[in-house]
C-alpha cells in the first residue's frame, strides 16, 4: 500500500469572522504537525521523498531555516489571561517508565544509537542521548534489519539501509490493541513515538472509567495512535495535525485496524488557529493532549517557536477544559530545557483550578532480545500533566 495514492477526505474548519475575533496584538505563530515521509523503496538503500516537514524538530519541527516575520502571513491571537489564586500543588519529579508495549520494545543501547524491535523488524536509530557503551554484543546489533544513516540531528534528513534484504515501504504494528503501519520515513521515525505509551495508557484509563464518554482533542496528532486508543476506549475525539500527509496516514491507521465507525473528527489545520476558533465557540473537552513542536510550520507558512508560544497555547487549552476535566497532558521533545520550565509554566497557567501538577520525564526501560529483561533507562522526552486531584 502506498502512502502517496491514498487519497482521504479531510475535515477542515470554515473561516471565523473577524468580528468574532478577540482584540489583541497581531504576532507571527502556526504550529505544525508531524507529517509522514516515505516512498516504496527500489533497493537496499534509499532515500524518501522529502515531501512535508520532518516529524520531530521537536516533533512536527521544519528542517528549513524558519522565514522571516515578514514573509508569513500574521496570525491575530488573544492576550494572555492575567491567572489569580493558588497555584496547584505539584508532584516532581515524576519519572514515567515504559519497557515497551505489544509489538515494540527497546532491545539495547549506546555509543550514541539504540536498537528496537518493532514488530518482525530489528532496527538501529542514532540516539545522542545513549552516552553509554553497548550492552550486547556487536552479533546482536548486526543482525538488525533496518538501518537509519545520514545526519544525526533530529531535524536531519537521511536514509535506510536493509543489511539483509530489501524491506517494504509499510509493516503492521499493534500497540495497546490498536492495530496501525509503520513506515520508514527520511527523518528517522517510524510513524509511532513510543515514550508516549504511557500517556495513552492513562488516557485509556481514564476514559474507560469515566462511566460517561470523555471528549478528548489530540493536538499535533501525528498518525493518531493516541487517537484510536482514546476512541476505542468509548471516548469522542478531535484530532488535529497539520499535515495532510500526517492525516492521511492517521485514517490509513483506522482503516487498518477497522475502526472507521470510531467518533473522531480528523482536522488538518494549524493548531493554534484551531484552538483559538474552539474557545471562541465554547467548546470544552476533557482531555487534552498536546506534543507541539520545538520550531514548526503551518500549512499557510505560519511559524511555531516553541518558548515563545507555549504559554498562550497552554493558556487557551485551560480554557477548553471542561468543570469536569480529567487532565491536560503537554509534553516536549528535544529541547535544551529542563522539566521545571514547563512544569512552572503549567502550574502558573492552572492558577485558581485546584488539582495538581506532576513533571517530570518519560523513560524506555531497555527490555533485551525477550524483551523482558529490564536494562538501562533511556530519557526521551520532558513532559508535565494537570490532573483535577
Amino acid at each position: 500500500m502506498l502512502f502517496a495514492a491514498f487519497c482521504i477526505e479531510i475535515e477542515t474548519e470554515k473561516p471565523v469572522k473577524n468580528k468574532e475575533r478577540r482584540p489583541g496584538p497581531k504576532r507571527t505563530a502556526g504550529t505544525a504537525g508531524k507529517p509522514a515521509q516515505g516512498g516504496a523503496p527500489k533497493q537496499k538503500s534509499f532515500s524518501p521523498r522529502p515531501e512535508g516537514r520532518p516529524a520531530r524538530t521537536a516533533p512536527g519541527g521544519e528542517s528549513r531555516s524558519v522565514a522571516r516575520s515578514s514573509e508569513v502571513p500574521e496570525v491575530e491571537q488573544r492576550p494572555l489571561t492575567v491567572r489569580t489564586g493558588e497555584r496547584p500543588p505539584e508532584r516532581v519529579p515524576v519519572i514515567l517508565e515504559s519497557t515497551g508495549a505489544g509489538d515494540f520494545h527497546l532491545i539495547d543501547s549506546g555509543n550514541g544509537e539504540k536498537l528496537e524491535q518493532y514488530g518482525p523488524y530489528r532496527i538501529v536509530r542514532p540516539e545522542a542521548q545513549a552516552l553509554w557503551p553497548k550492552g550486547l554484543p556487536a552479533h546482536v546489533w548486526e543482525k538488525a534489519d533496518a538501518i537509519f544513516t545520514g545526519d544525526t540531528d533530529e531535524d536531519g534528513m537521511g536514509r535506510w539501509r536493509f543489511p539483509r534484504e530489501a524491506l517494504g515501504e509499510t509493516w503492521p504494528l499493534s500497540l495497546l490493541g490498536i492495530d496501525f503501519l509503520g513506515r520508514f520515513t527520511s527523518f528517522r521515525h517510524v510513524g509511532v513515538f513510543p515514550e508516549q505509551i504511557v500517556h495513552w495508557s492513562w488516557v485509556k484509563q481514564q476514559v474507560e472509567a469515566a462511566g460517561r464518554p470523555l471528549k478528548v482533542l489530540n493536538l499535533f496528532g501525528y498518525t493518531g495512535v493516541a487517537s484510536l486508543v482514546a476512541a476505542a476506549a468509548g471516548a469522542e475525539v478531535t484530532h488535529v495535525d497539520a499535515s495532510k500527509k500526517a492525516i492521511g496516514w492517521a485514517r490509513e491507521n483506522q482503516s487498518l485496524g477497522r475502526l472507521d465507525k470510531l467518533p473522531i473528527r480528523w482536522i488538518c489545520e494549524d493548531a493554534m488557529k484551531f484552538i483559538q476558533r474552539e474557545e471562541r465557540r465554547g467548546n470544552r473537552y476533557d482531555i487534552i493532549l498536546t506534543d507541539p513542536p520545538k520550531f514548526g510550520r503551518g500549512p499557510n507558512g505560519e511559524v511555531w517557536h516553541l518558548f515563545e508560544h507555549l504559554p498562550l497555547m497552554l493558556d487557551i487549552c485551560r480554557e477548553l477544559l471542561s468543570p469536569k476535566a480529567h487532565g491536560l497532558v503537554l509534553t516536549a521533545y528535544s529541547i535544551r530545557a529542563s522539566f521545571y520550565s514547563i512544569h512552572e509554566l503549567m502550574r502558573e497557567t492552572m492558577r485558581g483550578r485546584g488539582g495538581v501538577v506532576e513533571s517530570g520525564e518519560l523513560v524506555i526501560r531497555e527490555a533485551g532480545l525477550d524483551g523482558k529483561t529490564p536494562g538501562r533507562a533511556l530519557s526521551t522526552s520532558l513532559f508535565s500533566r494537570w490532573v483535577p486531584k
